[in-house]
């Protein structure tokens, strides 16, 4: 076998190395995608592992509230129980600071005690600089910056902001710990700067030796006079909910750019159907010389095999440096937000470089083995004569059938851990089913087709030997149907999205302007308006109403990530919020939430019921100890496709009664002339710089330790604005799904150039004696043409139905069960159409093409070879 691959496999790809080369840059660029998103995810979340454990560091379990803080009283009775070793109060909030070029950049800014830290988190404990005062690490108004956070600092002089003012503080060295721009200062002094007086948001707990966790954990939890909405929770689970949270995206990442490695197996397919089909008889001397079936099968797969092995080689050493360039130029976010400010260094895996390694062979094989079925199955004698037929093994048409049924079952599977992995298959049984179906779907469309041609002699010869090969023309347009299904899948499930996004746009932004204090929740107790700045913007000129909205993080479950609460008018919530299905009333005595897709998928928290977590940890979220015992109803589940991990809406006189706290986060403008929004938002600045957004007992502070304008530190945007810029990034996200769907359908119109190259090869003869019967070259490159016509009409008619069939799985199925949220589906017939029209034309052209090279052939000795 060997000698053979290097005479006469090798003589074959010296003789025709572009086809070759093809087959090997398309299972190449598989690969090499493939492998570059997960070398991309895997060295982010591995930096953000990293990040997560130098700033939680190494306790034995960890005190969290359900809010962001609690009192610290809490820390007192902990720290003296007998089975506590160590406990390392911390003090941990989400902030902006002002970089030298005067934009905001997200900092995260950690209290600390700098005596215990060191044996709990030893990261964070602050390195002084050599001209720093021996006691900094206990100053007021003082920091330590990690690296990233480094680079937003103006000198000696770091600008944290709190409410509406960007108070300086001094940068007095550095700490270890890496990940994300990080701030590290005395606890005091952040609870100081901060207004945090008297609270935590976590304590670091280290048991004495012997103490069995989970004991300890029950009998803390279960004291009568344990506080409300305190949890203790081993430290790994703030990791294990990122990694969850972004396993979804990251898995169907990856699944999208397997596309390519899918397509790729067809273009090998491709190829060696013409190699073989060219060299039919060769392969028949070989047999007639004692090469048995089996070794001829053999043969080709070693073949295919070895273009596999120098793609997928290629392939791992293109997507490691495609992966080197991506951390470089775009850090480790791919577009869901996961990992936005992480900076990663290449982390290779030997064993992931092996796994797709081994898909690329596999592509390659499965692409291998119908051409070297063909080879297998030569008649020897006829193919030495030029007699040999297209060959194809029929198969019954209840294969298809159960293989399609056995894929709307898998739809009704849950997601295992969070993936949609019984999803997946279904769309692959689907395809394979629809694909296996090609040949009952040419015969019926055809024999429908034949009585009308009937009385045109060309149209005619290609139709009825469409339908007499109806197995070849099957696997000629098997490429165009897999890859043009999976475009149409694309096309909806995108267009599906866009269109159900705009409407719920349309729905959340119905005000004229709107003005933000803070891009991300983890800064919503930092970062605010105080009800005088609001009350002050309602009053403006050109203003007929202010509505504002309150955001505010609770963690409901240790396992999972925390979910929004929104408070904002909910006076109207058919109105306000996009509901799915109607709003429930509310029982008297009880007070209506609206929660999120999320929050029914995560918490259980179906309409209809009493969400008894909220109920139970309600009076965390006052300020002060005085929140008021509530009975929370779910009056109806809404749409928001802004926070995977969920969200409860609550009406905000509600909210307000209950905790007391009157503080925004986001104010909704309406104005009397909405083409004035300019001129409402320098009013808007106008408060800002006067100081209304300061709170009570900030002045002191504001005045001593910040300058500039306060105005700088907010974002405005019209409802209009903001649309067009969502929806620009949604554009943006999915630009990648364009892209694989022009070379998936290349790939497709290339296998069909090269099978009807194969075809007309291996009818040399009925070329000729249709050129002997009167035919010229003209009407033989037309009849070629008409059956390319055919196959890829029938061809796009399967990929149409098939594309609608995997959309509608990919949004009603794998879409919930990856993100939990629900959209609807959406048609874009006529890009669909003209998608199809395309594929047909395009098809038309390549299958002419290749034919040209046979109906140039000289006739007589074309059936000259029968002699």
């Amino acid at each position: 076998m060997f000698d053979l691959l290097k005479t006469f496999s090798w003589q074959e790809l010296i003789q025709h190395p572009w086809r070759n080369a093809a087959a090997v840059v398309a299972v190449m660029l598989g690969v090499a995608l493939a492998f570059s998103v997960q070398l991309i995810n895997a060295s982010a979340l591995d930096e953000f592992s990293q990040a997560v454990r130098s700033v939680n560091g190494q306790p034995d379990l960890e005190l969290r509230s359900v809010r962001g803080s609690f009192d610290e009283a809490v820390f007192s009775r902990v720290a003296r129980h007998p089975q506590v070793r160590l406990a390392s109060p911390v003090l941990e909030l989400g902030s902006y600071t002002q970089a030298p070029d005067g934009h905001r950049a997200a900092v995260r800014v950690v209290g600390i005690d700098a005596l215990v830290v060191p044996f709990v988190a030893p990261d964070l404990m602050p390195r002084p600089l050599a001209a720093a005062d021996r006691l900094a690490l206990f100053a007021p108004d003082t920091v330590f910056l990690n690296a990233a956070a480094q680079k937003n600092a103006q000198g000696s002089v770091l600008r944290l902001q709190s409410g509406l003012q960007m108070h300086a503080v001094t940068v007095a060295g550095s700490v270890r710990a890496g990940g994300a721009a990080l701030a590290v200062m005395d606890i005091g002094a952040a609870q100081e700067l901060f207004g945090k007086q008297g609270q935590l948001t976590r304590i670091d707990l280290r048991l004495q030796t012997g103490v069995d966790a989970s004991a300890f954990m029950r009998e803390l939890q279960s004291a009568p006079d344990w506080p409300p909405g305190l949890s203790l929770s081993p430290p790994g689970d703030a990791q294990t909910q990122a990694q969850d949270l972004s396993r979804a995206y990251r898995v169907n990442l990856s699944v999208l750019a397997l596309i390519a490695l899918f397509t790729g197996a067809f273009l090998v397919f491709s190829v060696l159907s013409l190699s073989v089909a060219k060299r039919a008889q060769q392969f028949a001397l070989l047999a007639v010389l004692g090469l048995s079936a089996h070794k001829r099968l053999a043969l080709v797969l070693w073949e295919s095999l070895a273009l596999g092995v120098i793609g997928s080689a290629a392939g791992i050493a293109l997507g490691t440096a495609l992966a080197a360039l991506a951390l470089r130029l775009l850090g480790g976010d791919l577009g869901g937000g996961f990992f936005s400010g992480v900076s990663p260094q290449l982390q290779w895996s030997g064993w992931a470089a092996l796994g797709y390694g081994v898909l690329g062979l596999v592509a390659a094989l499965v692409g291998g083995w119908w051409p070297a079925r063909r080879a297998q199955g030569l008649p020897p004698a006829q193919t030495l004569k030029g007699l040999e037929g297209a060959q194809g093994i029929r198969h019954s048409h209840w294969i298809s059938i159960v293989l399609i049924a056995a894929s709307a079952l898998l739809t009704r599977a849950p997601a295992v851990f969070g993936i949609p992995l019984a999803a997946y298959v279904s769309v692959g049984l689907l395809l394979v089913g629809g694909i296996t179906a090609l040949p009952w779907l040419i015969g019926v469309l055809l024999d429908r087709l034949a009585p009308k041609v009937a009385r045109h002699t060309l149209p005619l010869l290609a139709v009825e030997r469409a339908r007499r090969q109806r197995e070849s023309a099957a696997v000629a347009v098997s490429g165009v149907v897999a890859s043009l299904s999976l475009a149409v899948a694309l096309t909806v499930m995108v267009a599906s999205f866009r269109e159900s996004v705009t409407v719920w746009l349309d729905r959340v932004l119905p005000a004229d302007l709107y003005v933000r204090s803070s891009r991300s929740l983890s800064a919503s107790d930092t970062v605010y308006f105080t009800p005088e700045f609001v009350q002050a913007a309602g009053q403006l000129p050109g203003v007929q109403k202010v509505q504002t909205q309150r955001l505010v993080s609770l963690k409901l479950d240790p396992a999972q990530p925390p979910v929004a609460l929104i408070a904002r008018d909910l006076l109207e919530p058919a109105r306000s919020l996009p509901l799915v299905g109607d709003a429930l009333a509310v029982p008297p005595g009880q007070i209506g939430i609206y929660v999120s897709e999320a929050m029914v998928d995560l918490h259980g928290a179906r309409a209809g019921t009493v969400f008894a977590p909220l109920t139970a940890s309600f009076r965390a979220l006052a300020p002060v100890d005085r929140a008021q015992e509530a009975i929370f109803f779910v009056a109806g589940v809404w749409r928001d496709y802004a926070r995977q991990s969920g969200a409860i809406a609550m009406d905000q006189r509600v909210f307000e009664r209950l905790t007391g706290d009157q503080r925004a986060n986001d104010l909704a403008l309406w104005l009397s002339n909405p083409g004035e929004a300019e001129a409402v938002q320098q009013a808007v600045r106008a408060l800002a710089d006067r100081g209304l957004g300061v709170a009570d007992g900030e002045e002191a502070a504001a005045a001593a330790g910040s300058k500039g304008n306060a105005s700088e530190l907010l974002e405005f945007g019209t409802a209009s604005q903001i649309r067009v810029t969502s929806l620009r990034i949604f554009d943006r996200s999915f630009a990648v799904t364009y892209w694989l769907q022009a070379v998936a359908i290349a790939i497709g119109l290339f296998g069909v150039a090269a099978s009807f190259s194969a075809q007309v090869l291996s009818r040399r003869k009925e070329f000729g004696l249709l050129a002997h019967l009167g035919l010229s070259r003209r009407q033989i490159l037309q009849l070629v043409a008409l059956e390319g016509s055919a196959w890829t009409s029938v061809g796009a008619i399967a990929g149409l139905g098939l594309g609608l069939a995997v959309s509608v799985v990919l949004v009603h199925v794998v879409n919930p069960q990856s993100f939990h949220w629900t959209m609807e589906l959406m048609l874009p017939w006529g890009r669909l159409l003209l998608l199809c029209l395309a594929v047909v034309v395009a098809g038309t052209v390549t299958a002419w093409l290749a034919g040209r090279a046979a109906a140039g052939k000289d006739a007589v000795l074309a059936v000259k070879e029968d002699w």
